[in-house]
């Protein structure tokens, strides 16, 4: 896993909980990086398990809210490090459209050995988009913070419905229409 994602995870833990509660995090998760991550470097994703695990456990918030509220975070720290990306697009519905085909087309060529997850367009009309999301990870509540930020990013907000097609969180449904 890519280092800036978990740089943007250890901000967004500093800013909301605290530095303490972000070295207590550190020390519980038995790292092998120790937690010093640079944006550039590549990490074993199971440190992250083990972050969220371990925060989770410190401020008692279920992983799964944690995840997706670092998504709404991440999604600022994203469009920082690669302005490029997001300036091409003037819609929310735009760039959810081109994840797969633009977006990660741009992100592997700067980082070949980043392990993406995929998004297949089932359906998209002038104010709804419907994708399934894929991952081995399972992360779809990261995507889905990431998803209702880009909305706030445009200035506009959408009503998001999911639904796991496997239960491990592997394969989701994404139902997504823009208010107003």
């Amino acid at each position: 896993m890519k280092g800036i994602i978990f740089t943007e995870f250890l901000e967004m833990v500093e800013a909301t909980f605290g530095l303490e509660t972000t070295d207590t995090v550190i020390e519980n998760s038995n790292l092998p990086s120790e937690g010093i991550y640079t944006s550039v470097g590549t990490y074993d994703f199971n440190e992250m398990l083990s972050l969220i695990t371990s925060l989770s456990k410190v401020v008692e918030i279920p992983a799964n809210d944690l995840i997706y509220t670092f998504g709404l975070y991440l999604f600022d720290g994203l469009g920082k490090a690669h302005p490029e990306v997001i300036q091409n697009y003037t819609s929310p519905l735009s760039l959810l459209y081109s994840i797969e085909d633009h977006i990660h087309v741009h992100v592997q060529k700067l980082h070949p050995e980043a392990e993406l997850p995929t998004f297949k367009i089932l359906e998209k009309t002038d104010n709804s988009i419907s994708m399934i999301y894929s991952s081995s990870r399972g992360l779809y509540r990261l995507a889905h913070g990431l998803i209702e930020k880009c909305f706030e990013h445009f200035n506009s907000s959408a009503t998001i419905a999911y639904e796991l097609l496997k239960e491990d969180g592997t394969e989701v449904k994404f139902d997504v229409t823009q208010n107003g």
